[in-house]
C-alpha cells in the first residue's frame, strides 16, 4: 500500500458527502485494504452516453462525489444560466443522484428542473425538448444488473452528445476534480452546498410524451389486440397502459410480478428482455390467456421487446431485426401517398450499421432514403437535426431500440410499443400473423438471417485478447469463407464513411456480410452475420438455403475467432 494512494483515498472522504461511503473509505483507509486500488483505480470514463458503472465508493465507481464533479464539468461546458431538465428511474440512489445533479445546477449558476419520482428516459427526451432546456440528464443504468447505475446525458437538441462533446466534458469534469478543493463552497462542501429547487411534478411530462405517442397512431385504426405485458421491475408500467387506455386499446395482461418499480430485479438478475429467462414470466402469462403477443420494457423503457407464438405454437423473442423490418414496414405503407399519415414531404428511415440490409430494400420500395449509422443512437436519430426538410419515420437498432418519428430522439419503447400494437391490432383483424408479414417481406426482398458471434475476454488480458482479435482480422480478412470469394473490406477506423470508430466490415461474392467490433460496454468481441438469399422459387427452400449459409459461416468464424 502506498502513502499515495493513502493520502488520495484520506483527501476523497474528507469531501465526500455520502456517509455511507465515506464511512467505507475511512476504515479502508485506516486498515490500509487493498480494495483502495480497486475503487481509486482508473476514474469512471465520460463518454458519449454520460457515466455508467457499478456503485460504490471512490473515482472508479458511481457516487455522489462522481455525480457532482460530473455535474460541475458539465456546467462549465454549458452556456451560462443553462436549464437542465433532471429525472431518474427507480434503482437504488437514483433519486439521491439526481438531487445532487441538480443541486450542482443550481450551485454552478443554473437552473434545474428536477423531476419528481422516477420517469422512464424517453419521457425525460421529451420534455427537454418542450421546455427549450439547454441539457438533459438522467440518472439510469437501463438494463444493466441491480449494482450499477448511471447519467445519461442529452443535450439541446434532444440527442446524445457525440465528439467532440463528450471529449470537451470529459476535460472539464477531470479540470473539476483535481481542483475540486480550490472551489467555492457552495458547491464542493458537502454541508454547504444548496438543496437546489424543489422538484416539479411529472405528471406533465408524463401526460405530453403520452400525447405525443398516441398522435403517432393512425385515427380509427385497428386496436383489437389481446396483450400480455411486462415493466421487467421498471418505470414504464403505469405510463405505457395509460398510452394504450389513451390509444384505445384493451387493457393488456399484466405480469404483477415484474410491474412495481423494484430495483433489486428479483425475477431477472439482468432485466433486459434479450437476456434468457428474462421474458419466462410473461411467456407463461402468454400461453395461459392465449394472447396475441407479450410486449416487454427494460426498467428505464426505453428499449421494447416482443414475443409472440411461431408456427410450431412455441412462443418466441422476436429478434430487433424483425421488429425493426416490421415497424418500418407498417409505418411507411401508412405514410406512402394516399395513406392515412402521408404529408408530401421526403420521408427518411436510420439504423445502425449492424442492423439487417433489409430495412435498405423495405425503404427503397417505398421511395424512402434509409441511412446507416454507426451504432448507438447518438448517431441513429441524428438524421432528425442534421434533415430537418425530411420526416423521420424510423430509426432502429437490433439491441431493441426504436425511434417512432422525431419527438424523442432516443429509443421509445413506450411510443414504438403502442405503435407495435396498432400493427398487431392490424395484422389480427386481416386474418394474418407477423409471420405471415415477414414471410411477404422476405418474399418481396429476399431472406435475410442474422446471427451474432460474441467472444467474451474479461479479466485484466481481456483488453489485449480482444485487440489481438480485432487486429488479426484487420491485417488479414478471410480471403474465402463457405466457397465464396472476398468483395469488399471497409476498416471502420479509416473514418472514410463513418467517424472513425474500430471494427471491420467484411462482404463477400455471395452478399454474404461479417462486421467485427468490440463492445462498447462489455470485455467482448462481436460479430454480426448476415446473409441474404433471393427468393426465386419456393419460400420454404430459400430460408432452408438461407440457414444452411448462416450455419456455415457461423462455423466457420467461430474457428477463426478461436486465440491462437
Amino acid at each position: 500500500m502506498t502513502s499515495d494512494l493513502l493520502v488520495r483515498a484520506a483527501a476523497w472522504a474528507a469531501v465526500d458527502p455520502d456517509p455511507e461511503t465515506r464511512a467505507a473509505v475511512e476504515a479502508a483507509v485506516a486498515a490500509e485494504d487493498p480494495v483502495l486500488w480497486e475503487w481509486f483505480g482508473e476514474r469512471v470514463g465520460f463518454g458519449t452516453a454520460g457515466l455508467r458503472a457499478t456503485m460504490g465508493p471512490g473515482p472508479a465507481r458511481l457516487n455522489r462525489l462522481v455525480v457532482r464533479q460530473a455535474t460541475v464539468g458539465l456546467m462549465q461546458w454549458l452556456p451560462e444560466g443553462a436549464h437542465v431538465v433532471v429525472g431518474h428511474d427507480a434503482r437504488h440512489r437514483s433519486e439521491v443522484f439526481a438531487a445532487d445533479t441538480a443541486a450542482m445546477v443550481e450551485a454552478c449558476g443554473g437552473r434545474s428542473e428536477l423531476l419528481d419520482g422516477p420517469v422512464p428516459t424517453p419521457v425525460v427526451a421529451h420534455h427537454l425538448l418542450d421546455v427549450g432546456a439547454d441539457a438533459g440528464i438522467v440518472i439510469t443504468a437501463s438494463h444493466n444488473p441491480a449494482p450499477d447505475n448511471g447519467y445519461k446525458l442529452y443535450l439541446a437538441d434532444g440527442i446524445q452528445l457525440v465528439s467532440p462533446a463528450d471529449r470537451e466534458i470529459a476535460a472539464e469534469i477531470l479540470r473539476v476534480a483535481d481542483r475540486w478543493n480550490d472551489l467555492d463552497p457552495a458547491v464542493r462542501d458537502p454541508e454547504a452546498a444548496p438543496a437546489g429547487q424543489p422538484p416539479v411534478s411529472s405528471e406533465t411530462p408524463i401526460r405530453s410524451h403520452r400525447d405525443a405517442a398516441v398522435a403517432a397512431l393512425t385515427t380509427g385504426g385497428a386496436r383489437d389486440v389481446r396483450l400480455v405485458y411486462t415493466a421487467m421491475h421498471g418505470v414504464g408500467g403505469e405510463p405505457f397502459l395509460a398510452a394504450l387506455e389513451a390509444g384505445g386499446f384493451p387493457a393488456p395482461v399484466v405480469v404483477a410480478e415484474q410491474f412495481v418499480p423494484d430495483p433489486d430485479f428479483p425475477t431477472a438478475e439482468f432485466p433486459n428482455p434479450e437476456e434468457p429467462g428474462a421474458l419466462d414470466l410473461a411467456l407463461d402469462a402468454a400461453r395461459e390467456v392465449a394472447a396475441d403477443a407479450v410486449i416487454a420494457h427494460d426498467p428505464d423503457a426505453d428499449r421494447l421487446a416482443i414475443a409472440v407464438a411461431g408456427r410450431d405454437g412455441a412462443w418466441t423473442r422476436l429478434s430487433g431485426d424483425q421488429v425493426g423490418a416490421l415497424l418500418a414496414d407498417h409505418l411507411l405503407r401508412r405514410s406512402d401517398p394516399g395513406g392515412p399519415t402521408h404529408t408530401g414531404r421526403p420521408r427518411v428511415v436510420a439504423c445502425s450499421v449492424v442492423s439487417s440490409r433489409l430495412l435498405d430494400a423495405i425503404a427503397a420500395a417505398h421511395d424512402t432514403e434509409c441511412v446507416v449509422t454507426l451504432t448507438g443512437f447518438k448517431w441513429v436519430a441524428r438524421p432528425i437535426v442534421d434533415q430537418p426538410e425530411s420526416d423521420y419515420v424510423l430509426g432502429y437498432e437490433e439491441a431493441l431500440g426504436y425511434c417512432v418519428g422525431s419527438r424523442v430522439r432516443d429509443k421509445d419503447g413506450i411510443t414504438a410499443g403502442i405503435v407495435a400494437a396498432e400493427l398487431l391490432a392490424g395484422l389480427k383483424a386481416a386474418g394474418e400473423t407477423v409471420w405471415d408479414r415477414l414471410d411477404e417481406l422476405a418474399t418481396r426482398h429476399g431472406v435475410h438471417l442474422t446471427a451474432p458471434v460474441t467472444v467474451r475476454l474479461a479479466g485484466a488480458d481481456g483488453a489485449r485478447q480482444r485487440q489481438v482479435l480485432l487486429d488479426r482480422w484487420v491485417a488479414r480478412p478471410p480471403t474465402e469463407l463457405v466457397g465464396a470469394p472476398l468483395r469488399r473490406v471497409e476498416n471502420l477506423a479509416d473514418g472514410a464513411r463513418f467517424p472513425a470508430t474500430p471494427g471491420l466490415i467484411v462482404e463477400y461474392a455471395d452478399r454474404t456480410r461479417v462486421i467485427v467490433r468490440p463492445s462498447g460496454t462489455e470485455p467482448k468481441l462481436k460479430v454480426y452475420i448476415e446473409v441474404i438469399e433471393a427468393v426465386e422459387g419456393a419460400l420454404d427452400q430459400a430460408t432452408r438455403v438461407a440457414e444452411a449459409r448462416l450455419a456455415a459461416y457461423r462455423s466457420a468464424i467461430e474457428e477463426r475467432l478461436r486465440p491462437e
